[in-house]
């Protein structure tokens, strides 16, 4: 006769067994369960320079869709907004998508002007220049976190007109969205479209074009061959630099600067490369696409310091400037920068930026000097750029501790405000 401890040992083995097994097929299922799900989503504008709109839809098709988006809108530029399951106070419209299509429409105000009255966005009979993150408003979605966009832009324009955007175009002339780590997928970036003439070369890696209007004093390609020379020593220090670029040209009225976008940039056409105080516009906007960082309310000047102080440093170390006409501009720009001592404001320019531009060049001698120069400003703006989005104070002055291995006195609060000195 066998034990009873023996039954005993097998009844508590075989319900082990039977758990184990119950665990696995959970696992399994959660495993299917979390698959990746994918939905899609068509952004369609049509351009019309008569009214000067851009009529708009987006469309949604899957076996599952979004339970609700949130469209944060521009009230004087998206318009008559329409659709099924759609509320709207004019600042914010709640979309609730039903069963597996759903669509809104609306009509977007192309022409804007800045302060100064020139254009950052406009429309003629011949062309149109636009940011495409305005064209489509800013939307958060609520879904779940299987569940990803595809995403496409396709633009209707009028006949023997040409559409550019940092994006690729399939055989039928749309474009294939790309937005790494997002889970809902909107077009951003600037968009030019129209009779337009471009240049295009593979620059170390980035697939460069500069498009503008057809017509005479655009630099096509000064602009590519001043590219050629300087954007791989910028992407030195910003590595994960996006491989597809468009530079957007345009002259009046179209706003009398540089304006930066993701993977894009517009510049006026005529800005000169080099200014005569050996600072760059484009490279500026350059920078700003590589580092992909904006500042809070008090932190502008690190994002606009650190765009102006590696134009130079490019030109630096590209030889576009010697070392005596560098260290010359450092100069005129600590000079600027005495009539606005306080950085920690929302908003950094003019003599802001130039003395932000001083700071950082101290901070980075700082850095360079207490590590025995193996490390320096560069390791740190490298850094923020891999992190991209949103810069404080103490996150850079984090950055910066670590690179320099111990507190660097020119990031004191009451320094950066004008109250001291370091």
């Amino acid at each position: 006769m066998l034990h009873s401890k023996y039954f005993i040992s097998s009844g508590r083995a075989a319900v082990t067994a039977a758990l184990l097994l119950i665990g696995t097929l959970l696992t399994v299922g959660s495993a299917f369960a979390a698959e990746t799900q994918y939905y899609d989503i068509l952004y369609k504008a049509q351009l019309d320079p008569e009214s000067g709109l851009a009529d708009v839809e987006i469309s949604l098709s899957g076996d599952e869709l979004p339970s609700k988006l949130k469209l944060y809108l521009d009230p004087d530029r998206h318009k008559n907004l329409q659709g099924a399951s759609l509320q709207t106070d004019g600042k914010e419209a709640i979309w609730t998508p039903e069963g597996k299509q759903a669509s809104i429409r609306y009509q977007f105000v192309i022409d804007a002007k800045k302060s100064s009255g020139s254009y950052d966005s406009r429309i003629t009979d011949k062309w149109t220049i636009l940011r495409s993150d305005k064209l489509i408003p800013p939307i958060s979605a609520r879904a779940p976190k299987e569940l990803h966009s595809r995403a496409t832009l396709e633009v209707l324009t009028p006949k023997k007109w040409n559409t550019l955007a940092p994006y690729v175009k399939d055989e039928d002339g749309i474009f294939q969205l790309k937005d790494p780590g997002r889970r809902f997928i909107r077009p951003k970036g600037w968009l030019i479209s129209g009779r337009i003439g471009s240049r295009q070369d593979i620059i170390d890696g980035t697939d460069t074009v500069i498009a503008a209007p057809l017509g005479k004093n655009i630099r096509r390609q000064d602009t590519l061959a001043f590219l050629s020379w300087t954007l791989p020593e910028l992407k030195k220090v910003f590595p994960e630099f996006p491989q597809k670029l468009l530079i957007v040209m345009a002259g009046d009225p179209m706003w009398r600067g540089g304006l930066s976008g993701t993977r894009s940039l517009f510049i006026h056409a005529d800005r000169p490369l080099i200014s005569g105080n050996r600072t760059s516009s484009l490279l500026h906007e350059l920078v700003h696409v590589g580092t992909g960082i904006r500042g809070d309310h008090e932190s502008d000047w690190i994002v606009e310091g650190i765009a102006e102080y590696y134009s130079l440093q490019t030109l630096r170390r590209t030889k576009g400037i010697s070392e005596r006409r560098y260290q010359q501009t450092l100069e005129e720009l600590k000079a600027w920068g005495e009539e606005s001592p306080n950085l920690l404001i929302k908003r950094s320019s003019g003599p802001v930026t130039a003395r932000a531009v001083w700071v950082l060049h101290g901070i980075d001698m700082a850095i360079q000097d207490a590590s025995e120069g193996t490390q320096s400003l560069d390791n740190v703006v490298t850094s923020l750029a891999a992190d991209r989005g949103k810069v404080t104070l103490k996150k850079f002055s984090a950055l910066v501790n670590e690179a320099a291995g111990k507190e660097i006195p020119l990031l004191d609060r009451e320094f950066l405000e004008g109250k001291k000195k370091p």
